[in-house]
């Protein structure tokens, strides 16, 4: 007999109990969901709907089931549908028919709603952790090439010199927008919705706020209705991570080509590379192709949340039990991609003689002599056309611009005199770029000042929620 079997007559179709039973996922919720449970009959007896020596009782059983769950010494199976009945189940069978006064004033649709957000927040600190751990091991490389200069490139084709570090710090910056976010989410994360019950709330006189307050919410949801059938957390966190993945994949294709032997201007470390069964000579860099790879699949997880709320009215409808799968495998796979690449950035052999000789055997400085016309009093459109016929002059003479004799300049412009040699050389052409957020190398250790205080203020929360949730399992 199901716990809710009551109102029935005849049992459920073996088809039907395998094809609803969300126990083959929901599982990875058993030590959230007992966490919520914990604190939901701690309030049961502080409100005296039970008496405390029914909710001490329980409280036991509760933990021995969860050092049975974590131990793998309890059977959890798809005739108990799901991980809340499983437990309940498992409770029932330690501690008698005392266990079922734990579903006292709260539904399966609040109670997961409450272990999905236990999970996600406890995702989410693992997440910035471990994108910090990413972020500091580019603001490291960017420390550490601060006169190393790079092609910059624009439709894949070289466009101006950048130091490399300015490169790096472009990533520092474009992660640190995804730990904002994941920052700023926390606060629509972390509010509990337990006491919501089925859709109305409860008759029983209970203290949502003391639950709340017992695992370390900042408050309760506002409106039962809403508690039950919000999965926006869900939906937002897809949306940040499906941006985190996007930004690992546009610096995965800059390795896969940088590592190529047509770009060769760095080498990942052999612990993160593979080889070739046939050809002995290969080294791949299947790490950011595969990165590069599973970002579809992330964002196919986004897609199918957002198509599976489309139409559901209020309040909970079953077809919500799809909100687990694609939420758990993003997090997996977000934290194995941010796992490896960390080490694999901070292992990363830069070839800085390779980029310096890219950079001196192309027309990228060019921008640098039309703007040198300009302040000779040449109005930019008029250097432009004079730099164009320029370049063409060079590469039918088989020449880089700093290849030319002054005469040759002269051809093109009187304007031109001796200086532009050193106008045009790589490093005085990426340190005229000292605009605020430019390549110029003291514009670059700006950037590293600004990172830094972002680094340490992104370190100052982790540590904060990490001591919280520390605390809560201890507390259990």
């Amino acid at each position: 007999m199901k716990l809710w079997g009551g109102r029935f007559t005849k049992p459920t179709n073996q088809l039907v109990d395998e094809y609803t039973a969300s126990i083959r996922f929901d599982q990875k919720l058993a030590a959230f969901d007992i966490q919520g449970s914990l604190a939901h009959v701690a309030m049961l007896a502080k409100c005296e709907i039970i008496s405390q020596k029914d909710a001490d009782t329980i409280a036991k059983g509760l933990k021995i089931v969860a050092e049975k769950i974590e131990n793998e010494e309890a059977e959890l199976t798809e005739a108990n549908e799901d991980i809340h009945m499983n437990v309940e189940k498992l409770l029932i069978d330690e501690v008698g028919a005392v266990g079922g006064k734990l579903h006292t004033g709260r539904s399966r649709n609040d109670q997961v709603a409450l272990d999905m957000r236990l999970y996600l927040r406890d995702a989410l600190v693992t997440i910035t952790e471990l994108l910090g751990q990413l972020q500091q091991a580019l603001y490291t490389q960017a420390q550490q090439n601060l006169d190393t200069v790079l092609p910059g490139y624009t439709h894949l084709q070289r466009a101006q010199p950048v130091l490399f570090a300015h490169h790096m710090m472009a990533y520092v910056f474009m992660f640190q927008r995804d730990m904002e976010r994941i920052i700023d989410s926390w606060k629509r994360v972390n509010r509990s919705p337990l006491g919501a019950g089925a859709l109305a709330g409860t008759s029983f006189v209970i203290d949502r706020h003391y639950v709340a307050e017992a695992l370390a919410f900042d408050g309760v949801t506002e409106n039962s209705l809403d508690s039950v059938s919000d999965r926006d957390f869900v939906v937002e966190f897809l949306a940040d991570a499906s941006l985190i993945i996007t930004h690992l994949s546009r610096l995965s294709e800059e390795l896969v080509q940088w590592s190529s032997a047509e770009f060769d201007f760095i080498e990942l470390d052999d612990a993160f590379c593979t080889g070739s069964s046939m050809m002995p000579q290969k080294k791949n860099p299947d790490v950011p192709e595969l990165v590069r790879g599973k970002t579809g699949r992330v964002v196919g997880h986004l897609m199918g949340m957002l198509t599976t709320l489309k139409g559901l009215p209020l309040a909970y409808n079953k077809d919500m039990q799809e909100d687990k799968e694609g939420m758990f495998d993003t997090v997996e796979t977000l934290k194995g991609a941010l796992a490896l690449f960390a080490p694999m950035i901070e292992t990363m052999h830069v070839k800085k003689e390779k980029m310096y000789e890219a950079v001196a055997k192309d027309y990228s400085n060019a921008t640098d002599l039309a703007d040198y016309l300009v302040v000779k009093n040449i109005p930019f459109r008029e250097a432009h056309a004079i730099v164009g016929q320029t370049v063409l002059y060079s590469i039918e003479q088989q020449k880089y611009l700093l290849d030319l004799t002054l005469a040759e300049f002269k051809q093109f412009s009187d304007a031109i005199e001796a200086d532009i040699y050193d106008v045009l050389a790589p490093k005085s052409v990426v340190n005229a770029r000292n605009v605020a957020g430019g390549t110029a190398k003291n514009r670059v250790e700006e950037q590293l000042k600004q990172a830094e205080a972002l680094l340490e203020a992104n370190h100052t929360w982790i540590k904060e929620k990490s001591t919280i949730l520390q605390k809560l399992t201890l507390d259990k």
